[in-house]
């Protein structure tokens, strides 16, 4: 997308044709928009975002993306009940502010550029009807942790009622490669999902995201959450930026361990076994640093997964890697698989924490596509689910192609 609107050309990322007329109805009837909002809460974050579609430009925006984090005390870990509490304290404030983001009237920016008073801004922020700009409610089905998924669904359902438009539910994974291809303009890429909840590496093949490789116990950034508390790291603002942050530090030394890769899956459980024995024997003694720890950690972790990735690039014959989930924001990741994509001429499309983290625009755009090719959730089936593998959606937006062996 570009930066400087969040837009992204529709062509550059090669769908099938729109259908004409559209399956659904577009409500912002002066511009001729489609404009949807998106709910996300399927763990820690919640975040809510509105997107648009714009014929005459052919071009997809992000209007609105605010989010909050629920982050626990060090030490420990967000529980689903407490994780949903917080989901349910912010999210009418939330869908508030990224409507009023979204819809301000542009007499909020007068051209004189004398400030308004406060009577003013709420006047013009009460401008707009959202009933008559937004066309559906998007929200994410899955997976996820149980009670902060229910608490966004209730809410997706809530605001569908209200406004008499259409739900769509989105498959998580799903929503973070089509925010990724669109933020990229990456068109076929094999896709690195790397998430607490998440590890795959995907490719694309006759309208289903294909799982190549996953782990086959805990997801990565389970692992390194887990690893952060064992060594009294914050959670704020994330404990895996927090152990990025302490890998960097001038000195750290490798450390070896456990290697674990079986054909195109990880596993993860036993490193960290082993990363936290060292801690608990190593780390007290003074033998060791926390520096050196993290530093191997992330060294041992992401060589795992620029392997299995170059092997399902060799495999479709693919030049382009994106990388996303909340991991993806790693720098070192990045630079790792850098490496890896130069030596095959090929190229890394990655993005920063507005996009790789949880968000609500992801949904939002996975949403709207969805609604533009025809598919809609009806009420009674407007539910969650703790288990939506990326591989169940049918992407009907995408032509039926299949990949090329090298």
């Amino acid at each position: 997308m570009s930066s400087s609107n969040n837009a992204c050309p529709a062509d550059a990322v090669n769908h099938l044709p729109l259908p004409d007329p559209p399956p659904y109805e577009i409500r912002d009837k002066t511009n001729n928009r489609t404009i949807v909002l998106g709910i996300e809460g399927s763990a820690n974050k919640i975040g809510v975002g509105v997107l648009q579609y714009d014929p005459l430009r052919r071009e997809y925006q992000i209007l609105a993306n605010p989010r909050k984090t629920y982050i626990a005390p060090t030490g420990h870990g967000f529980l689903p009940k407490e994780t949903a509490w917080h989901h349910q304290q912010h999210v009418v404030a939330l869908v508030r502010a990224a409507l009023d983001e979204a819809f301000k009237s542009s007499a909020t920016s007068e051209s004189d550029g004398q400030q308004q008073q406060p009577q003013q801004q709420q006047q013009h922020q009460q401008d707009y009807q959202p009933d008559q700009l937004i066309s559906a409610i998007c929200f994410t089905k899955g997976p996820g942790m149980g009670a902060p998924l229910q608490s966004c669904a209730v809410a997706a359902r809530t605001l569908s009622l209200i406004w008499k438009v259409p739900l769509i539910a989105v498959n998580h994974c799903v929503g973070h490669i089509e925010m990724g291809r669109m933020v990229c303009q990456s068109r076929n890429p094999v896709v690195l999902y790397v998430s607490g909840g998440n590890t795959q590496v995907i490719a694309y093949s006759n309208q289903r995201y294909r799982i190549f490789g996953e782990t086959i116990d805990i997801a990565i950034g389970n692992c390194l959450d887990r690893f952060a508390r064992c060594i009294g790291l914050s959670n704020d603002p994330s404990p895996g930026y927090n152990i990025e942050q302490e890998a960097k530090k001038e000195g750290a030394q490798f450390l070896e361990l456990p290697y674990v890769v079986k054909g195109m899956d990880v596993s993860f459980s036993g490193i960290l076994t082993s990363v936290e024995t060292l801690a608990k024997t190593k780390l007290k003694s003074g033998t060791i640093s926390k520096a050196d720890l993290c530093y191997s950690l992330q060294e041992t972790l992401f060589a795992m997964l620029v392997e299995i990735t170059e092997r399902a690039m060799a495999h479709t014959g693919q030049n382009e890697v994106l990388i996303v989930g909340g991991v993806g924001c790693n720098k070192r990741l990045q630079q790792m698989m850098e490496l890896m994509a130069e030596d095959r001429n090929g190229k890394v499309c990655a993005m920063d924490h507005r996009y790789c983290i949880d968000n609500g625009a992801m949904i939002a755009q996975a949403g709207i596509l969805a609604l533009q090719y025809g598919d809609k959730t009806a009420l009674e089936d407007a539910t969650c689910t703790q288990r939506f593998r990326t591989d169940q959606v049918k992407t009907i937006w995408r032509a039926p192609t299949d990949w090329k062996h090298t």
